[in-house]
């Protein structure tokens, strides 16, 4: 028998000049990516710098040219102008009660009707399943400009205009929740839940007990981002809303940078106030953004 070898290729030897020529053009490519990086950051950061640094301003300083960056003294009349109002009723305080009351409900029961769809549609198996999820799929191309005017008409014709319900009941249920938590729970081991049910779990307690645990920082995510578009949702409170007690923070803004005594700070400082709630929430579950939700783990108890 003859054994014959094979050749093997020897390995390409670099110059220094070409080792030279590689290391610098990656050099170049990382100055010009941390380059754009860092003016992303700043298209982002300088406008919320400069409402906040705005907000402390008298108003003929805010139109200084160039811009101080820096007030010369705090102006704090510019806070107590947006919480008291043109007319001197504290609306605005108003206003904030009840964007996080409406928020606040919506996000909570997106989220848990969402998670509890997704595990119904990852882990249960039923005839139909597919078609169910595709269906609710579905929804997520039907803007929702084309269904607002027949949602306002069913509102009123059962009695919810210029109510709480009325703003909350349109956004209990959620196609891109379920759509986020079913891909998420997909990935949840089944060996887990077979578990539990050989150890006599209930479905419900295997949910409660098991999943539910582990699919938090998935729910913190959908939380953050529904509570941030109810929060900013304007369109429907300005069709359903119709006394000043029910107003949402961006129906009070349009109306107060409409009104004619109001000066540019208290504009600046009305949309600072109104931030302020979604940048602590936000820093709060950051942490949930950056870690995602691909590791679970089974507790006992």
């Amino acid at each position: 028998m003859r054994i014959t070898a094979t050749p093997v290729a020897a390995p390409v030897q670099r110059t220094p000049a070409a080792v030279r020529r590689r290391s610098l053009l990656a050099l170049v490519i990382d100055a010009l990516l941390w380059v754009f990086l860092v003016g992303a950051v700043a298209l982002v950061l300088v406008p919320v710098a400069f409402m906040f640094v705005a907000s402390f301003m008298p108003p003929a300083e805010i139109f200084r040219s160039p811009f101080p960056w820096w007030p010369s003294r705090l102006y704090l009349e510019n806070f107590l102008h947006a919480l008291r109002g043109n007319d001197g009723r504290y609306l605005f305080v108003r206003t904030i009660l009840n964007s996080t009351f409406v928020a606040l409900s919506i996000s909570f029961a997106t989220v848990m009707l969402a998670t509890l769809t997704g595990y119904s549609l990852a882990k249960l198996p039923f005839k139909g399943r597919t078609i169910v999820f595709l269906l609710i799929l579905s929804t997520l191309m039907i803007p929702f400009e084309t269904i607002m005017i027949p949602l306002y008409i069913v509102v009123t014709n059962i009695g919810l205009q210029d109510t709480y319900p009325g703003l909350i009941v349109p956004f209990l249920v959620s196609a891109f929740g379920v759509f986020l938590m079913r891909q998420t729970l997909l990935a949840f081991p089944d060996e887990l839940l077979d578990a539990a049910r050989i150890d006599g779990a209930s479905e419900f307690g295997i949910f409660w007990r098991i999943v539910l645990p582990n699919a938090v920082p998935a729910m913190a995510v959908l939380g953050v981002l529904t509570f941030q578009s109810q929060w900013d949702n304007l369109i429907w409170p300005l069709l359903v809303v119709q006394s000043d007690s029910l107003k949402t923070i961006p129906l009070y803004i349009a109306a107060f940078t409409e009104e004619k005594h109001t000066n540019e700070g208290a504009m600046v400082a009305v949309a600072a106030i109104a931030s302020l709630p979604m940048l602590i929430l936000f820093v709060s579950l950051s942490r949930y953004f950056l870690r995602g939700a691909n590791l679970f783990s089974a507790t006992k108890g």
